[in-house]
């Protein structure tokens, strides 16, 4: 099949989510663009602060969400299961599951004035399941930063080119706020200084490329951690909201000349549409569900959406652009990661591309550049990429200090901060993370069942009709669960014996049975009660 034909019936079908479906999810909440957001009723210029337009909220919460996720997740399934798994899941999971899941842990948030979705659950099930929640979230938010952080520092060392762009857009975006917020220069204008600072930061890492001596991932993972540290205290106008504006510029630019290429290359598809059912990770039902996160359905979403989103929006009516169509973005960003995987090698060097997914798509985006970009594609494709995943470390770590400050009712942001930071900081720097990432995974799609049991319980409260929600809710749940019974199996194995990650495992079967347990106790309290 051409990879054109994907690309088309992929975006029909987003553009029906985004308009009929999301519809009719968004009918349930009942929209009020008078209603006073968080953003404006609790202002306090340092995480309370409404974003300049709906574009600067829409490219702080999908740099948020995306990181390398939807990239390295569907790279992984393709060249495991082939392409047709992958991207039924993509298509199916993000219109039907992955941007309901989104929207409505925004929504949800910003009706409870801007708490986390482990917050809401109090109130939606019991004081009992916010605990076990929390700390649920909060181990996870611990793996999400160390993983990434690894990801991070990794691509600095192995592209040192990307280095300047990366890390020079913090002061840029610094200024950026400074023009936006303080000066109240127009929109416009602080745009093409952005842009035009961002574009000179591209051309100079490519001249001069920032390598490290020694143990370099180790002494950029330990820059990346003060980054972390400094930027998830500082006031979210100075340097999330404009940095993660001028990301999105990035990200429609990567897409526009990614697109470009498909349509002059417009390859056949290499790689098999099937290849097998039962492979070394297991299965393709549960596996590519949980293999293919942020691609079609993500917990570590729910987070952002209730974490720092719902903090920022300044009116309802934002929400779905922001909530459901960030969410569609990042499918059409899975999408398009497939296709440009396919487009840089045969179906003879798979092998090859697993150990390096990153490096695949950087190759397979040259591939499509390479006749109007001249051989910087691949450079520019891991340049961009990078900009996500770092805005991903400091947004998560802005989390991890809020789900701290609600779980241990901390109320100084420095204290709470670094006792996010220390933990994460001893896994990086450990290596453990490699160790536990197989579990994480799972963790990061049972976030999501469980978040969805909070939404479920929420909307029921109120009298309203959960049947569009029942459904992802139950199988996000089976298929995560499912997968930890084959972990469980797994490292309790003479072949592949990992105590720690058949404890990790068991433990996340234990709090996800008890948040069951507690979510289906109140929807039978709140259905006896109407």
């Amino acid at each position: 099949m051409n990879s054109l034909v994907i690309l088309f019936i992929s975006i029909a079908f987003f553009i029906f989510g985004y308009k009929i479906y999301a519809g009719k999810i968004e009918a349930l909440f009942d929209l009020d663009p008078k209603r006073p957001t968080p953003a404006l009723s609790k202002f306090d210029s340092v995480d309370f602060v409404p974003a300049k337009n709906w574009f600067v909220l829409f490219g702080h919460h999908f740099a948020s969400i995306a990181g390398a996720g939807p990239i390295i997740g569907p790279i992984i399934a393709v060249i495991v299961w082939g392409w047709l798994p992958a991207l039924l899941w993509i298509l199916i999971g993000t219109v039907f599951i992955g941007a309901v899941h989104d929207f409505s842990a925004l929504m949800v948030s910003v009706r409870e004035g801007g708490v986390s979705i482990a917050e809401v659950s109090e109130a939606a099930i019991s004081k009992y399941a916010r605990v076990i929640f929390s700390v649920f979230l909060w181990l996870t938010l611990i793996l999400v930063i160390a993983v990434f952080l690894y990801f991070c520092a990794k691509t600095f060392v192995s592209e040192p080119r990307i280095v300047l762009p990366s890390l020079g857009l913090i002061p840029v975006a610094i200024l950026i706020g400074f023009l936006l917020y303080r000066l109240k220069l127009h929109i416009v204008s602080s745009t093409l200084i952005g842009l035009v600072l961002l574009i000179g930061l591209i051309v100079a890492g490519n001249i001069f490329p920032i390598v490290l001596a020694g143990n370099a991932i180790i002494t950029w993972s330990i820059i990346l951690l003060f980054y972390c540290l400094v930027a998830s205290v500082l006031p979210v106008n100075i340097l999330l909201q404009p940095r993660d504006y001028l990301c999105g510029y990035l990200l429609f630019f990567g897409l526009a000349v990614g697109f470009l290429g498909l349509f002059i290359e417009h390859p056949a598809m290499n790689i098999p549409a099937f290849i097998t059912w039962d492979t070394k990770m297991g299965p393709l039902w549960p596996f590519v569900f949980i293999t293919v996160a942020c691609g079609a359905v993500s917990g570590f979403h729910s987070l952002i959406a209730s974490g720092t989103t719902s903090k920022q929006l300044a009116s309802e009516r934002d929400a779905r652009k922001i909530g459901y169509g960030a969410m569609v973005t990042e499918g059409l960003v899975a999408v398009f990661a497939i296709l440009a995987v396919n487009a840089g090698m045969k179906a003879g060097n798979l092998a090859t591309a697993i150990k390096d997914p990153i490096g695949a798509f950087g190759t397979g985006f040259g591939v499509l550049t390479n006749k109007f970009l001249f051989g910087l594609g691949s450079f520019i494709a891991i340049t961009v990429l990078n900009a996500f995943i770092l805005t991903t470390l400091d947004t998560a770590t802005r989390i991890g200090r809020y789900v701290t400050q609600e779980l241990f009712g901390i109320k100084n942001r420095y204290i709470a901060t670094i006792i996010v930071i220390v933990p994460c900081a001893i896994l990086a720097l450990s290596g453990e993370w490699t160790r536990i990432w197989p579990a994480f995974a799972t963790a990061n799609q049972l976030t999501a069942a469980l978040a969805l049991i909070v939404i479920c319980c929420y909307l029921l409260a109120r009298k309203k009709n959960i049947t569009m929600f029942l459904i992802p809710t139950v199988f996000m749940f089976l298929t995560a669960f499912v997968a930890l019974l084959y972990q469980l199996k797994r490292f309790s194995s003479i072949e592949e014996r990992d105590p720690i990650l058949f404890c990790v495992s068991l433990i996340l079967i234990i709090l996800s049975g008890f948040m069951v347990f507690e979510g289906s106790r109140a929807i039978l309290k709140i259905k006896k009660a109407n």
